[in-house]
Parts: C-alpha cells; structure tokens; sequence
C-alpha cells in the first residue's frame, strides 16, 4: 500500500503553555518530533528545566487560589467542563488528524477513540453535581459530617500510545474537582496536548488551571514528579518509570496513581466459538500496533482447539493490511519510535532463540513510500512456554504469543504467572466459569467475551508491577479530594475529666 502524499508542513518550534499561552522554555536544547510513519521531523520541542517547571507550577498553584477558578460554584463548573467536551467534539477532526500524524495509529482508530473523549468531561461533570458529602452516624449525641475540599495541584505524565485517550481520563477528573494541572507529554507525541489546551483556553477554560511543560522524561518529567509543591501525581508508563517518579513524589506524601506496564493473558476455553476467539485476539493484541498496556500479549488457549487457534490466528495476522495511518484501508500503522522497532524486532529474535515457534510476521514490514517508518510485522509466537522472556516481558508492539493449557486450574496458573496484574480477558460460554476465573485471575481489569473496552464510568487500573490507584469511575474523583471530618457535639452536659477520672466510661 502506497503512502498517500500529503502537503509539506513546516517544522515548527513550539514551546511550554503555560498561564493560558504558548511561552519559550528550555536552555536552547531541541528536541525532534517525528513522524513515525515517515521518519520526518514535524516539529521540535524544548527539554525544559527546573525553572521551567517551577513556572508551571506557581501558575497552576496561582489559579487554584484564585477567585476565578478556585472560587468557582461547583454548578458553575459542571457547566464549564461540559462546554470544554463540546468545544473538543467541534474540533474532533482537527485533533484525530494531528493524533494520526504524530503516533501514527490509522486513522479509523484515531478517530474512533477520540470520539468517546468528550464522554469523559461529560461524566465527571455529573459527578460533579450529584456529589453529597456524608453525615456519619456515631456514638453518643453528636453530629458527625465531611467535607471534601480538592487536594490542588496535578502533576501528569502522559505517554506516546493514546496522547489524549490518557490525558482526559485524568484531566477530565481534575478539572471536575476544581483542581489544577502541570502536564508533561512525552516527547514523543506532545502535539496533540499542546492543541487541546489551546482550544479549552480559547473556550474559557480561566488561565494556569492546565499548564504543560515538555521535554524529556528523566530530565523534565523527574522535576515535576519531584517538586515539592504537587499534590497529586499522575503517571502512565513503565514500571520502572513508576517507581522512580513514585518514590520521588511519596517524599512529599502526594498522592499517587500509577497505571503501568502489563502482560494481558487472554484465556480462550474450548466453548467458544474459534473464529471470534481468533477475530477478538488479533484485536486484543494489534489494535494501536500492540503499543498499549493492556495489549492481549498472552493468548492460553485450551488443548483441544490450540492447533487450529493457532493456525487461524497466523492466519489473521498476515492478512493485516499494513500502510500509511491515513489511508481509510489501512489496519496497522507504524511502531512510534525506530529505537521501539527495534525492541520488538530483540524479542522476535528471543522468541527463536528460546525455541519458540514463529508462525507469523517478527519482521520490519515494508511500505512503498514509507521506507523510513517504524513499520512491524504482526508477530504470533506459539509454543510458548512460561519460562520464556517473551511469556513474562512487556513488548508493546505488533507481538503475541499462544500457549496451550489443559483445564481451568491450568490456564489460572499460566495467566497469574506473572509480575503484572494490569487486565485479563477470557473467552468462555459457560457463566459459572466465566465468574470463578474472573475472580481468581490476578489483575485489576477483567473482560468476559471482549477486549480493550472502557467506560469513564468503571475504574481502570491494575494491581502488583501495573500500579496503584485507578483512573476512571467515582474512585478517581473521590481521590482528587482531602476529606475533613467534622464532629459535633448536640448536648450540654457538663464536662470536666479532671474532676471525676475514675468515673468516665471512655476517654474521647
């Protein structure tokens, strides 16, 4: 499939947003924005600094004081925030394009997931109207209540797989909650984040309530999660990016959600219907190029339909009409990164080496028009056993592997083998077992019969090396809030402890 031309566009500079505009930043360092399709740079970014990053923070401090933001009727702002998804749906062909040149996914992903973001902001503004702080029923003639105040500043660590899919699942909570934000984007695919703040400014959105600072992760990203003034910290990534930027922020006791690597197993039992099984594994494991953390990477599948699932699915894999994200024909687009090619090219030639068997895709694809891409092949290993790194490790890419088990005490073992515990998936007609497996499987995520569907409503997140904390549902916007308990006493006894000690019945 030929890459289909496209005009030439200037490589722009851009810089930081802050304080409601695009400001410079950085020491003069640029950074490459590339296409991954093409290998062309599209824009260049700064690696910004402390200073930088400590701007962004006292204007995202200023607005949360402010009388403009901070001060804002919660209806006032349920209000707001619903106009800020209308105003993304009225520029949801602008954004899903940008998304597409910039990570690559086709086309028809980028705009099929795009579309269900402004769904987020509308979620999170109902919670925003319908919420009530609780009266505690409690001993004694007092009257016990909360009050929920939001916690302040959000650090937020995007990714390069959904730049925006992953920024409004907490953006949408934070902006609900009358907290403020500090994003950095990874320097991977920071356009798309840059446009949304300037199109939710543009719509009133007041000035410093969504700042963001780019550059590099160990660098810029390790001085927003360190600083001292964030309250909360957000961060999509790898595990051991989580455990640097969470130790960082636990020294300033900032609350924390994680959601990061994972090894979805998928269990496909002998009930079920083959071709689905094998239509829902090469959707679980290619959509996004493989590139997302709840990739269908581990497909256990039963004895007794292992040959023929695998053969289907090899099957399925080679027919995967790879090409240019924005052709309509196009299924899989590029890997983001050359340096990410080549890892999923390192664990292709791990596959072989450990005896693995290779039956379809482990190599660089080539596309007419597109030499210069970060193309890959849809990768199927079967023969898999648990001990070999491409069962245990994270690829994130084009890549799956089949392994076949015996009964449903085997295919728990084989997906709980793991030190992830991100999401699971299983295929199953019968009910009863559809629950009992869905209760023992060790993760934080659960699909019976489907694959990668969320909803603002259900809290995404994963247990063990995925993270803490969830995204998504009441448990996210709960988490944006330090709750005050208040306790009122209703009576008028007389009360001196010092002058009858040995006659309380309880000392508070």
């Amino acid at each position: 499939m030929n890459m289909v031309p496209r005009p030439d566009l200037a490589v722009e500079t851009r810089g930081n947003f802050v304080d409601g505009r695009e400001i410079e930043a950085g020491d003069g360092t640029l950074i490459d924005v590339r296409n991954p399709a093409t290998g062309a740079v599209i824009a260049r970014i700064p690696n910004s600094t402390q200073g930088d990053v400590d701007r962004a923070m006292q204007s995202a401090r200023a607005a949360f004081a402010s009388r403009e933001w901070g001060g804002m009727d919660v209806r006032a702002r349920a209000r707001l925030v619903n106009s800020l998804a209308d105003a993304f749906e009225a520029n949801l062909d602008t954004l899903y394009r940008l998304e597409t040149l910039n990570n690559g996914r086709p086309v028809n992903e980028t705009r099929a997931q795009l579309a269900r973001l402004p769904d987020f902001f509308r979620y999170f503004a109902g919670l925003a109207l319908s919420r009530r702080d609780a009266v505690i029923p409690v001993e004694g003639s007092y009257l016990n209540y909360t009050r929920r105040t939001p916690i302040g500043v959000v650090a937020n660590c995007t990714p390069f797989n959904h730049p925006l899919m992953i920024l409004c699942k907490s953006l949408a909570a934070v902006l609900a909650t009358g907290c403020t934000t500090v994003v950095k984007p990874s320097e991977y695919t920071p356009l798309t984040t840059l446009k949304l703040a300037e199109i939710f400014t543009q719509a009133g959105l007041p000035k410093g309530v969504f700042n963001i600072v780019l550059g590099l992760g160990p660098t810029t990203g390790r001085a927003l999660a360190e600083h001292p003034d964030i309250d909360k910290l957000v961060l999509t990534g790898g595990t051991e990016a989580g455990r640097i930027a969470g130790s960082a922020a636990a020294r300033v006791f900032a609350h924390q959600t994680m959601e990061l690597g994972g090894k979805t197993p998928v269990m496909v039992f002998d009930d079920f219907d083959l071709e689905q099984a094998v239509n829902y594994a090469a959707f679980g494991a290619f959509i996004g190029a493989g590139q997302t953390c709840v990739c269908a990477s581990r497909h256990l599948v039963q004895e007794t339909i292992y040959d023929a699932f695998v053969e289907k699915l090899a099957a399925k894999a080679k027919s995967i009409r790879i090409g240019d994200p924005f052709d309509p024909a196009t299924q899989l687009g590029p890997v983001i990164s050359a340096r990410q090619r080549d890892r999923v090219l390192a664990y292709a030639a791990c596959g072989r080496d450990e005896g693995a068997r290779a039956v379809a895709g482990g190599r660089a694809a080539l596309v007419p028009g597109g030499e210069e891409g970060y193309f890959v092949e849809p990768t199927v290993f079967a023969d898999v056993r648990s001990t070999m790194r491409i069962f245990q490790e994270e690829v994130f890419g084009p890549f799956t592997s089949v392994t076949p088990f015996r009964d449903e005490a085997d295919a728990l073992r084989l997906a709980n083998d793991s030190p992830f515990g991100l999401a699971a998936a299983l295929r199953t007609r019968d009910i009863a077992r559809a629950h009992r497996v869905a209760a023992a499987v060790k993760a934080g995520i659960v699909w019976i019969n489907d694959h990668h569907r969320l909803d603002p409503a259900s809290p995404w997140g994963g247990v063990d090396d995925s993270g803490l904390g969830r995204e998504c549902g009441s448990e996210s916007f709960d988490d944006h809030f330090n709750v005050k308990s208040i306790m009122v006493a209703t009576h008028d006894a007389a009360f001196d402890w010092y002058r009858d000690t040995a006659g309380q019945r309880r000392l508070n």
